[in-house]
């Protein structure tokens, strides 16, 4: 616990003396525009209500919403994994790697103080974004409490466990951007974030069924349209914590193997 205290401390002292504003603006208006283009082609297209399909996918006939949840999560999901899974490839940038390996320390503790902060910062950004969805006229019928809670924990540890996986790949890789970039692709087509996965040919939604991701935002959205029931969730609920549990067992066994092969390549 002690580790992961001081891991958000000092994420806590840089970013407050530097914090990203055109980082921070950049992915606001990444998300903004995404619920305005929306809210645009909804105006031009589908004024009169969208199609019957669509309403019986997804339970509402609110376009705009559905797509304002999306954008918001979707925010939420890539800065905290990226917060997360490069935690340690910035380390070997920054020639601290051995350091840190070498310290005597479970990796845990550490990444989990980068999960925490993030959650914190991408907060911020997430709440910016969905305040643009409110002077849309975007409104989210009142939220199940608990069914939120227990939706947004999941949805954490789905983020979680994806991102050791990731920053484990980034690790042998040698390398960020790919692979990161191919994984928000990845969750952006098929995890449900701007449109169902209905839609989808259906390998392409087995495929989202591989992705923790993807039956955690079918939490969230559940629990923010009021009518979230745990017993009818359940199955979705099992699916994203079995999904994770698989992700954090590969993760943890592949991230001292991972780190095994950068220490060899350190000069």
């Amino acid at each position: 616990m002690q580790v992961a205290i001081a891991t958000f401390h000092r994420l806590w002292a840089v970013t407050r003396r530097a914090y990203p504003w055109t980082y921070f603006a950049s992915t606001v208006l990444s998300g903004s525009l995404t619920i305005a283009l929306a809210y645009l082609a909804f105006q031009a297209v589908g004024p009169d209500g969208v199609s019957q399909e669509f309403t019986s996918i997804t339970g509402s006939a609110h376009y705009v919403g559905y797509v304002a949840v999306g954008a918001v999560m979707y925010t939420f999901a890539v800065r905290l994994i990226l917060w997360t899974a490069k935690a340690l490839i910035t380390e070997e940038r920054e020639g601290t790697f051995v350091a840190l390996v070498v310290a005597p320390a479970w990796r845990m503790p550490y990444l989990l103080g980068f999960v925490a902060f993030a959650v914190l910062s991408t907060l911020a950004e997430a709440g910016a974004i969905a305040a643009v969805s409110v002077t849309l006229g975007v409104t989210i019928p009142a939220p199940d409490p608990v069914g939120l809670a227990i939706a947004i924990v999941v949805f954490v540890v789905a983020l979680f466990a994806m991102s050791l996986v990731l920053g484990a790949v980034m690790l042998i890789a040698s390398e960020a951007h790919i692979s990161q970039n191919t994984v928000f692709l990845l969750m952006a087509l098929i995890c449900g974030f701007t449109f169902p996965r209905e839609y989808l040919p259906v390998a392409a939604q087995w495929l989202a069924e591989a992705l923790p991701v993807t039956a955690a935002l079918d939490l969230i959205r559940a629990a923010l349209s009021g009518d979230f029931d745990l017993a009818r969730m359940s199955g979705r609920l099992v699916a994203a914590l079995s999904v994770s549990a698989a992700y954090l067992v590969g993760g943890f066994w592949l991230l001292p193997r991972a780190e095994r092969r950068t220490v060899e390549r350190t000069p």
